[in-house]
């Protein structure tokens, strides 16, 4: 067996120091507690691995390999689980956790975790058998579809070995679905301490390896694994794997064995050197981060730091005919896509804010090629899918991003590669495009929707009726409008351009949003001209009229909306999407696809949210420290739903229990540029006094 190399017993520094995510048995040995904490690994291709902290799956979801096979897409679970026996001292204790239709829980190997933490990104448990511990970790490879377990004897008595019997559990279906086995036969082949998988004819093989333990095919399904939480989400919730083989090691103290599930045939095998590569790419995202925020980064808080990991997850391979370098975005895990709103929205953070801007140079060159009549595609679609173009604001947010950029860079090269496309989008918006998104002629304010579609961010959908149909001048779409008008004077100037046009577009467009101000309600309408008039549902859409670089209101106005969205639609995990006041609220997320979908943006509270009002709230207070402490709840959040990353959504109502995916792109991303703001902002008052 493996033993531990002494250069890596400061594993810990080396991610960052102490972990934000650290639990014992008041969390581990609650097995309620412990199931709704769930962890996530990536692979930068679109792979990942996830679970709860309990060991037990609890979505279709949870599995050690989901593998990307046509990166970003394409992602198949291959491995589901290792379910683990130990023997030491003439005792055997399981490591592994079941639930069984029906409610069963066999084994509950949660009891003997002792201890649960992240190093980096990567899962640690610590498992406690009498004078006996046991470290199991997970991890993926960087760009390969490859996932490590490896367990580290640490402490028993001298000469009283440990015995592992691992279970490996196999697959092979689409991420989202799930499956039941009937007379499913996979072929599985013992290789030297391997077996080499393959599901069916045509199948991608599969292979489970390892240096020193001991390989023994099976061939037995285990069925009816319950999926609890897909029962809650009016889903299929039970689930059968194949128990393909079992894998035999002893271990002394101080010994290692490390299992390699991976789509590669010959992956690195040395537990160590592969978690050294995984620990050298997080330590170098953490340098960078610190190398471009020098001012602020050696006192950011661990969570914080967590963040700039968790930001990581989301920027994945997409390989095109002309750039096989080509980056994106996933949207959010367990389930998203690449959805061009959400890759606008979210890039800054992901990227500047992470130092990397080479990454969004990437990812703003990628989008270049999907736009088509002035619009990006909601869902950015495989090759060979036809792109469906309901988003209106979609192509603002790009704009949005390319601002960003620019400022952080002053890179021209991009700039001026961009600018035809960007004045030939401002001529689309114009004369019109899909989806009745056209320039008003009487006002200069921009106009979007039809019946039956949905083409804003608030896009539930539950049939045939759009939850939220937004149709006429929406607030956002409005101030994005301005702001990208402005953004279009400035790079026109920096190019040598004609600004002209764009600047007086603009000032129209400026005098023309004071239809939105509500005075009766000191705040903005949610949309104006639309079917039945101005909707003053009080709505968070108004807070970008002043968290983005230019606001189209006045100062006055400015602190109205900022105000109006504190006391009505702040929670301390983001904003409401309606207020609580409204008949048409609801302050529960949860239940079938179509009571969710009913709810998603009736009363839903965003994390992504909290970014802009905190934003707003230091344009128009101009105090850090008071927009910093509306941050300071939501570090809480890395220890609650996603461990060491952030959640999409919230109930509406206290306690606003997390809801949706357990890592969301633009929650993450918006959270950490807003911390990074606020703390600049302070950092140059301090500097000027």
């Amino acid at each position: 067996m493996t033993a531990k190399p002494q250069a890596l017993q400061a594993e810990e520094i080396a991610t960052g120091g102490v972990s934000p995510v650290d639990f014992g048995r008041e969390i581990c040995g609650s097995l309620d507690a412990a199931e709704r904490r769930e962890w996530l690994v990536t692979n930068g291709l679109g792979g990942f691995a996830s679970g709860t902290v309990a060991g037990l799956a609890t979505r279709r979801f949870h599995g050690l390999l989901f593998a990307a096979l046509k990166p970003p897409f394409g992602r198949t679970l291959l491995v589901a689980k290792l379910d683990e026996t130990a023997r030491y001292a003439g005792q055997e204790f399981p490591l592994a956790t079941n639930r069984w239709l029906g409610g069963a829980i066999a084994p509950k190997g949660y009891l003997q975790i002792e201890r649960f933490r992240l190093e980096g990104t990567t899962p640690v448990w610590t498992f406690a058998l009498a004078d006996a511990l046991v470290e199991k970790r997970v991890w993926m490879h960087p760009g390969e579809n490859t996932t490590y377990v490896r367990y580290d004897y640490l402490r028993g008595t001298v000469g009283e070995p440990l015995e592992l019997e691992l279970k490996a559990l196999v697959n092979y279906r689409d991420f989202s679905r799930s499956t039941r086995a009937n007379n499913w036969q996979m072929s599985v082949t013992p290789l030297r301490r391997s077996l080499r998988i393959v599901a069916f004819d045509g199948a991608v093989p599969f292979y489970l390896l390892s240096a020193s333990a001991l390989a023994e095919p099976a061939h037995i399904w285990y069925r009816d694994f319950d999926l609890a939480v897909e029962r809650y989400r009016g889903l299929e919730d039970r689930e059968d794997h194949l128990h393909a083989g079992t894998f035999h090691a002893r271990l002394e103290p101080g010994d290692s064995v490390t299992i390699v599930s991976s789509t590669e045939s010959a992956p690195e095998l040395d537990g160590y050197a592969a978690f050294e590569t995984r620990l050298r790419h997080e330590q170098e995202l953490l340098s960078l981060w610190a190398a471009a925020h020098a001012t602020v980064s050696s006192e950011a808080p661990g969570w914080v730091r967590q963040l700039v990991l968790a930001a990581d997850q989301f920027l994945v391979a997409r390989p095109l005919l002309d750039d096989p370098d080509a980056r994106s975005v996933i949207a959010g895990y367990h389930w998203f896509g690449e959805w061009s709103r959400d890759t606008m929205i979210s890039l800054p953070g992901l990227t500047l804010a992470a130092g990397r801007p080479e990454m969004a140079r990437n990812v703003l060159r990628t989008f270049a090629g999907f736009v088509d009549r002035g619009m990006l595609p909601n869902v950015v679609p495989q090759l060979g899918e036809a792109a469906e173009y309901n988003s209106a604001d979609a192509m603002l947010w790009y704009f949005e991003a390319v601002r960003h950029y620019y400022a952080a860079t002053r890179d021209a090269g991009l700039l001026g590669e961009l600018f035809p496309l960007f004045a030939e989008t401002v001529n689309w918006y114009l004369r019109g495009t899909r989806y009745n998104v056209h320039v008003d002629p009487a006002d200069g304010l921009l106009a979007a929707g039809e019946p039956g579609v949905q083409v804003t961010w608030m896009d539930a959908k539950v049939g045939d009726c759009v939850i939220t149909p937004r149709i006429g001048k929406p607030v956002e779409i409005n101030a994005l409008w301005y702001n990208t008008l402005v953004a279009m004077a400035e790079f026109a100037r920096a190019l040598g351009k004609p600004a002209g046009i764009y600047d007086d577009l603009a000032r129209r467009v400026r005098a023309s949003f004071e239809r939105f101000w509500n005075p009766a309600a000191a705040y903005c309408f949610d949309v104006i001209d639309g079917p039945l008039g101005a909707d003053a549902s009080l709505r968070p859409n108004q807070i970008f009229a002043v968290s983005l670089p230019e606001s189209p209101l006045e100062p006055v106005e400015q602190r109205g909306v900022v105000d109006a969205c504190a006391r009505h639609l702040l929670t301390s995990h983001g904003l409401r999407s309606l207020a609580p006041s409204d008949p048409h609220y609801q302050g529960h997320y949860g239940g079938p696809p179509a009571q969710r979908d009913g709810a998603y943006h009736q009363g839903t509270v965003w994390a992504w949210l909290l970014g802009p009002f905190v934003l707003a709230h230091l344009r128009v207070y101009g105090y850090p420290e008071r927009a910093l402490s509306f941050l300071e709840p939501i570090a809480h959040q890395l220890r609650a739903h996603g461990v060491g990353t952030l959640s999409e959504i919230f109930d509406g109502d206290a306690p606003f229990t997390p809801r949706g995916c357990i890592a969301q792109a633009w929650s993450v991303a918006e959270v950490l540029r807003a911390w990074l703001a606020c703390r600049k902002r302070k950092a140059d008052r301090t500097k000027s006094r």
